[in-house]
């Protein structure tokens, strides 16, 4: 695994933006005379989840790496709830007043939803797309929560934004403490992996224990559902080859097998074995050549 110091490169610069008001983080890996790059992370992580990947990309492309609203060094939203639409127009707005398009995409999970939005809104402001298990709920979860009839549904967010609202974050008595629940959220992530995503994801309190940087009120579903209809509408906007990547001990669903990849125009879909929802950080190697084959090929 490459680091800063065995590469003998610097790390990236922090840069802030705003949208709707808010005054949004990002991180930005020089070469800007090189093709842009976006790497998106998912939910309750940051941006510095992509270091790895950015390492062993930052000689050949601009890299930037944005913190969601809600999420690592972005500032939280006030009155609202964390909808995908929200997420989507930060984007649209990094891109836009950065001067990134065209470029590529690389994101995960909800950031790969986001993506996927993006992309298909703005089709010919991307050249290529990887996302890694960002298809969203698959069918049978979707079929699941439609027996949950509108107004249950709404009434199930106010009642879980109330708890949230309730619920102080934790706090650990030392980065170690921290450290040890990242490695229970994923036994695939190596200990300096584990380590190094626990330090840029943390805050110290002035007490001196540490808490998560994310809002807890990004944990609850926006109560406008998940539209499958606008969707699939948008995924078939797509013109860019695009790249659907997925852990094979994942919780996700095969996006082959369960009919999702039909939605899409120029899409390759693959399996890594051995790894989890976090391919990127389960089987980095792997993940690389995958990527590396398909935005030069």
């Amino acid at each position: 695994m490459m680091t800063e110091r065995a590469a003998g490169l610097a790390g990236p610069s922090s840069q802030f933006y705003f949208s709707q008001r808010l005054r949004l983080h990002y991180v930005d890996w020089g070469n800007e005379d090189a093709p842009p790059l976006l790497m998106i992370h998912g939910g309750r992580d940051h941006c510095r989840n992509w270091d790895w990947t950015a390492q062993a990309m930052r000689e050949r492309y601009h890299v930037i790496a944005p913190d969601l609203r809600g999420h690592g060094d972005s500032q939280w939203m006030v009155g609202s709830s964390y909808e995908i639409n929200d997420y989507v127009y930060d984007i649209a707005q990094l891109i836009h007043q950065k001067g990134l398009a065209p470029l590529t995409i690389i994101a995960h999970s909800m950031g790969g939803a986001i993506a996927l939005r993006y992309t298909g809104l703005y089709p010919e402001t991307v050249k290529k797309l990887v996302v890694i298990e960002g298809l969203g709920p698959s069918p049978k979860m979707l079929a699941e929560r439609k027996q949950v009839s509108d107004d249950q549904r709404i009434r199930n967010w106010i009642d879980e934004i109330r708890r949230l609202s309730s619920r102080q974050p934790r706090r650990y008595e030392s980065i170690e403490e921290a450290y040890k629940r990242m490695q229970g959220e994923n036994p695939h992530l190596s200990p300096e992996r584990a380590r190094h995503l626990t330090v840029h994801g943390v805050n110290q309190n002035e007490d001196g224990t540490y808490s998560w940087k994310f809002d807890n009120y990004v944990r609850a579903f926006s109560p406008a559902g998940f539209d499958e209809k606008v969707t699939a509408e948008l995924w078939s906007k797509i013109t860019c080859p695009t790249l659907l990547i997925r852990g094979t001990e994942s919780w996700a669903s095969d996006p082959t097998e369960d009919g999702r990849a039909k939605h899409f125009r120029n899409a390759k879909v693959v399996a890594v074995e051995g790894a989890g929802h976090w391919v990127q950080h389960d089987k980095l190697e792997e993940f690389l050549q995958l990527t590396d084959a398909f935005l030069e090929g």
